[in-house]
Formats: structure tokens, sequence, C-alpha cells
């Protein structure tokens, strides 16, 4: 199920297996891949980022991707480009479609979804059931990137 990822790099970042999870239906994850974002540079650590692979009522309002940039390197754009070589990653299990979400007063993260290509399909009230409503999200924005549509994944 899980793929080789040692391709996941561009000029700036490369994305650095941290460890996978497998699908646990009980509570209603699919599998996903940790990453850690690093600088090629340096290979400093600049941030974390997850892909979640597969769609059900859980990546509905927690979606496919998640990221979190360290507060030192934010402003870089890592986020982003993170996501694009996600997307490629995503492409290789067999996704059209990927779904990001964020708190819709975070900025920041709607901006990096802006920046993938991402387009804002709705902002949904989080149920009551789902683990973001129990750490006090209460909407979040749903964004989705059309993999075999964004031009921005063919430039890497």
């Amino acid at each position: 199920m899980f793929q080789d990822t040692g391709d996941l790099m561009d000029q700036e970042i490369f994305l650095q297996l941290n460890r996978t999870v497998d699908a646990n239906a009980d509570k209603r994850y699919v599998p996903a891949y940790i990453f850690r974002i690093c600088r090629c540079s340096d290979g400093i650590e600049v941030g974390e980022c997850d892909l979640r692979v597969g769609h059900n009522i859980n990546t509905r309002f927690g979606g496919n991707i998640g990221y979190t940039i360290h507060e030192p390197y934010r402003g870089n754009h890592y986020a982003g480009k993170a996501c694009l070589l996600l997307f490629k990653l995503a492409r290789r299990h067999g996704l059209d479609t990927v779904i990001i979400t964020c708190d819709p007063d975070n900025t920041a993260s709607r901006k990096t979804c802006e920046y993938c290509g991402a387009n804002l399909l709705e902002i949904v009230d989080v149920p009551d059931w789902h683990p973001m409503y129990k750490d006090g999200s209460r909407k979040t924005c749903r964004y989705e990137v059309k993999l075999k549509e964004s031009m921005k994944i063919e430039e890497l």
C-alpha cells in the first residue's frame, strides 16, 4: 500500500518520511504518511506535513493534507511547496482530488491553499463527533485540488 517517497523534493525542500500509519476503521482513519519538511540547503527541519490517502467522512472535515511550519521558518511558502509534492504522491495512489481544510480565521493557511491551486468549496460546521471539534474547531474551510487539472504539479 505505501510507496517509495524518496523523490518528494524540489529545488528548495524535501519531504523526509517520518512514519506511516495504517488505516483504522474504528476511528475512521485512512492510511497516512507523516513527513518532516526539510530545506535542501542545510537539511534543517522547517515543519511537518502529512498525506491521508483516501476519502471518507473523516477526511471530509479533516482533509487529505495537513501541515505546520515551525515559527522561525514561516513566510517562505514551505507549506505550499510541501503540498505540491504531496499532490504527486496522491496521484500515484490514484486520487483525482485532495481536500485541504483549515480554520476560517487562519489567513496563512488559506493563503497556502490558494498558493497550491486549491479552490474553496465551502465553509462547514465541524460535527461534535469529529476530533477537530474536541480540539475546539467549530467551522472549517474545505478546499479542493483537482489533481489532473493542477498545472502547478506539472511544474515539479
